[in-house]
């Protein structure tokens, strides 16, 4: 188990959680230099937790942030910005009653300790986002997704896709196959028999078929991944214990606990019947997050993900509202080979020994063989305890090669985002950066070849984002 840093100093980073971010209506993007590449049309959405105090109070843990999404869209005139919170149930009355009102994953409700457990889970709709072709989807894995108007980021309500189960839940990090347009994802019904759901959705994301499995306890499943024909689930030995959060007196997030004589489970499942084909198990670790899988020529699948020796990883992240971390734990990236057909692991390497999350390939080569793994990264000696991700990065799987974009002091980029040009081959890194020294917020944009050169395009957006999530891109053609 990790230990904690015994030196803490509030950063740069932390100025950007540190009030609650304001909304602002469409608007013109300046140029602070470059100039935005005539090849990059549609627009970046991102999600993430834009407001952790109420009343006085900040909430337990990241993850309860209510999700505010930023659209920047490019078109033949420049590129413009819209920034709005998902009008959740949750948000409309908290913002009335200006202080907090429901349990969420690092928070329990207020009252009557032995009520807690009969209040409702508030859906922060603040993780990822889904872009359809009518519509934008705001995903938060513990219930149904929040349906947005595409320009307007207008939120229209709950969308069930099609579902008719009242304890729908949607993960974040639904799977687009980008050769059939199918897109997967999955929910855990939880109880005294755990159930996971898959689901498969068809392009306009109505689910079209669904498959239940029974899984042990209640797991801490937060993403999967699509590996050419198999959907495959790496299930950590982490177990909800339920007695707390029954009792009123601690949240989920602090009830998770970590069992490492469970194993690690893996399933895996067919992804044009959804059936499962095998489940296996192996050594103990825990992941957030995948950046892709797929199919070797032996019939193999290679499957890689940033690799966690335990669930330290949580403690941290629910430190991050306050300010300051002092929790070391930090997972690399690792290709996992096994057999899909009895689910077993062949071998585990590690592809790159540095500290890095919110890993990602091109959307076109989702499930397939990719050479590029993006994803962010520390910049180079600076305490990693106490820092957020102050660069992103271009692993080259085939040869090693880790080509780094330092951001520079005090600023911090967001999750990579790889968008295809319309007009060539070109392909280019999209990330929304917090500046510190400014406070303030801005859109660059990298050639997806050159990172270790300057942004080809810096933009200003017109007020501070919060560190966020996830995020995605929608093509103009």
């Amino acid at each position: 188990m990790k230990t904690e840093s015994k030196i803490s100093a509030k950063k740069s980073w932390a100025k950007s959680l540190a009030r609650p971010a304001a909304e602002f209506p469409l608007t013109q993007l300046s140029v602070k230099s470059g100039k935005i590449p005539e090849g990059l049309r549609g627009t970046l959405y991102r999600n993430g937790p834009a407001r952790l105090q109420r009343g006085g109070m900040n909430a337990g843990h990241w993850f309860d942030g209510d999700g505010a999404i930023l659209a920047v869209d490019f078109s033949d005139v420049g590129a413009t910005a819209v920034y709005r919170y998902v009008q959740t149930a949750g948000y409309q009355a908290e913002e009335k009653a200006d202080r907090f009102l429901y349990t969420n994953y690092g928070m329990t409700a207020p009252g009557p300790v032995l009520l807690r457990w009969t209040k409702p889970v508030k859906n922060a709709a603040n993780t990822s986002v889904l872009a359809l072709p009518d519509r934008l989807l705001a995903l938060w894995e513990g219930g149904a997704p929040h349906s947005l108007d595409l320009e307007t980021l207008e939120t229209q309500g709950i969308d069930n896709l099609g579902n008719k189960d009242s304890k729908f839940a949607y993960s974040a990090h639904c799977k687009r196959d980008p050769i059939t347009g199918n897109i997967f994802n999955f929910g855990i019904t939880p109880g005294l028999s755990t159930k996971l759901n898959v689901y498969q959705s068809d392009f306009t994301g109505k689910i079209v078929n669904k498959a239940t499995v029974a899984l042990d306890g209640i797991p801490l499943l937060h993403d999967f991944v699509l590996a050419g024909k198999y959907l495959i689930f790496f299930v950590p030995p982490v177990r909800l214990n339920l007695a707390p959060v029954l009792a009123g007196i601690g949240s989920y997030g602090d009830s998770f606990e970590w069992k490492p004589e469970l194993g690690t489970q893996i399933l895996v499942f067919d992804s044009e019947t959804l059936s499962l084909v095998s489940r296996g198990e192996t050594d103990a670790w825990f992941q957030w997050h995948f950046a892709n899988g797929f199919v070797t020529e032996d019939g193999e699948v290679a499957v890689d993900f940033v690799r966690y020796a335990d669930l330290q990883t949580n403690q941290r992240l629910k430190e991050v509202p306050t300010g300051e971390t002092r929790t070391d734990a930090e997972g690399t990236l690792c290709r996992v080979h096994l057999n899909p057909q009895t689910g077993k692991v062949i071998g585990i390497e590690e592809l790159l020994d540095k500290a890095c999350e919110f890993p990602v390939v091109p959307a076109s080569e989702i499930g397939q063989d990719s050479r590029y793994i993006y994803l962010a990264m520390y910049r180079a000696d600076v305490d990693i305890v106490a820092e957020r991700y102050g660069a992103i990065a271009r692993l080259d799987t085939q040869n090693g090669n880790l080509t780094i974009a330092d951001c520079g002091e005090n600023r911090y980029p967001a999750e990579p985002i790889y968008v295809p040009d319309i007009s060539s081959e070109k392909g280019w890194i999209l990330t929304v950066v917090y500046d510190g020294n400014s406070d303030s917020s801005e859109v660059w944009i990298f050639d997806s070849n050159g990172l270790s050169r300057p942004p080809i395009c810096q933009l200003e957006l017109p007020g501070v984002i919060p560190l966020s999530f996830h995020g995605t891109w929608k093509s103009a053609v």
